[in-house]
């Protein structure tokens, strides 16, 4: 959500900075045109009162000096003329000893500088026919005050422009945000079903997004069902099936094929193998369920009851020991996590002497879990041997062999991988790697550095 109001912001900001620059520069350079136009109107007349002051004298032309403003009697007044005639010229005394610049050619013209000053003159030059002479009149109009009046206001417009597009901006941010407050919700609501939460999207939601979140929850409950039918199926057959492997087991060890150990033999053999692969079919079916939302496992929560039911199957004297990061969150169905961490943890509380630990921690690429335990441990070159499913080193020891090869199965189904290794406590250290899931991170996990 905040990138797609990081865009919106940014998208507004650069079409506003070029709809406003493009608009203000049209209406200042209108402004301006305007006020020119305005003022040569005023020139003009200032050119037409100089023509009729142009009189016959009995040497010809002559200029009444009594009908002229008396801001051209002024030295740099900031009002100037110049009368040319066919034999001479008329200056006005508020040039003194300057010069006018030369337009060349009628009209007006702007941004002419008067030299030795730092005023900028505004020129009208104008050609009249009086007495039957051609007569070339030059008015001018100091434009310096006007040009610094301008300037100010439009600095004033550009700190007026910059507020108001501050306050577009967040008008606009309030408005996206308001907006977009209904898919925050649903983000949220997903969020809550991948925790397991709540199985479905709240339904009342703006008219825009309910295509959407019905196609959802459809879908959901569609996976849902279709995964609850299979499962029940699996089921119902792993429970139709036990009762004639049971007896199946029973003829295989009683009497009546005392006398042919080699089809007995045989016969245990395979019946094993359909019950391992059966309980192997079923786990796998059970692990599907990670497909829907389920309730993540919270290590602190959950790590003592664990403890507390290994202790009631092993005894007391084991000492069970964990570490554990501060609020660390595994983002795995808590149901397959049991299942993991009761198998590995009851493999190596029926082999530890005396301590078992438990180590859980956040990487850079995912999570680790690390169980130790101080008994005999596993020579290197039976390791691999004993994590294949049913595989058992010492039979002796109560169990069926399945345990690892459960662990395994769930490990590779999320992308892990286990390793059987030396532990610090003296006997076998079981290592599991995690990699990082996709979905959001969790609230409460830390990162933590991965042991070497």
């Amino acid at each position: 959500m905040r990138s797609i109001q990081r865009r919106l912001s940014l998208g507004l900001i650069s079409v506003l900075l070029i709809v406003g620059l493009v608009l203000a520069q049209i209406s200042l350079w209108l402004f301006e045109v305007g006020l020119q136009r305005y003022l040569e109107s005023g020139l003009r007349n200032e050119s037409e009162l100089l023509l009729v002051a142009l009189v016959r004298g009995p040497g010809g032309l002559q200029l009444d000096e009594h009908r002229l403003s008396p801001g051209y009697q002024r030295p740099y007044s900031g009002h100037y003329f110049r009368i040319d005639v066919e034999h001479g010229h008329w200056r006005s005394r508020s040039l003194w000893d300057l010069e006018l610049p030369h337009p060349g050619q009628p009209g007006l013209h702007a941004d002419l500088a008067l030299e030795k000053t730092d005023q900028s003159l505004l020129l009208l030059h104008t050609d009249y026919r009086k007495f039957g002479q051609t007569i070339s009149i030059t008015v001018a109009q100091d434009y310096t005050p006007v040009r610094d009046s301008f300037a100010l206001v439009q600095r004033i417009g550009l700190g007026l422009g910059l507020m108001a597009l501050v306050l577009i901006l967040v008008l606009q941010r309030v408005t996206v945000r308001r907006a977009l407050r209904p898919l925050e919700r649903a983000r949220e609501q997903i969020f809550q079903l991948q925790q397991g939460q709540r199985s479905q999207l709240d339904e009342r939601v703006p008219v825009e997004l309910e295509p959407l979140v019905a196609q959802i929850n459809h879908l959901l409950a569609h996976t849902e069902d279709s995964l609850k039918r299979s499962r029940n199926a699996l089921g119902n057959l792993g429970h139709a099936l036990k009762t004639p492997l049971a007896v199946l087991m029973s003829l295989a060890e009683g009497d009546r094929l005392a006398g042919h150990p080699h089809v007995r033999d045989t016969l245990r053999d395979q019946l094993q193998h359909i019950q391992q692969r059966l309980e192997r079919e079923l786990n796998r079916a059970r692990l599907s369920g990670d497909a829907l939302p389920g309730a993540r496992f919270d290590c602190a929560a959950e790590i003592p009851g664990l403890f507390s039911t290994l202790r009631m199957i092993h005894g007391e004297h084991l000492e069970l020991s964990s570490e554990i990061s501060a609020d660390l969150f595994l983002p795995w169905d808590r149901e397959d996590i049991l299942e993991l961490l009761g198998n590995v943890m009851d493999n190596a509380c029926k082999w530890a002497d005396s301590e078992v630990r438990l180590t859980i921690a956040r990487g850079a690429d995912g999570y680790w879990l690390l169980i130790d335990d101080d008994g005999p441990g596993i020579p290197v070159q039976h390791r691999d041997e004993v994590i294949g499913r049913g595989n058992r080193l010492d039979e002796q020891v109560t169990g069926h062999g399945l345990g690892l090869g459960i662990v395994k199965d769930i490990v590779e189904a999320w992308g892990g991988r286990i390793q059987l290794l030396d532990s610090p406590l003296g006997g076998l250290q079981v290592r599991i790697d995690l990699p990082e899931r996709l979905s959001p991170q969790l609230p409460g996990t830390e990162s933590a550095r991965q042991p070497s």
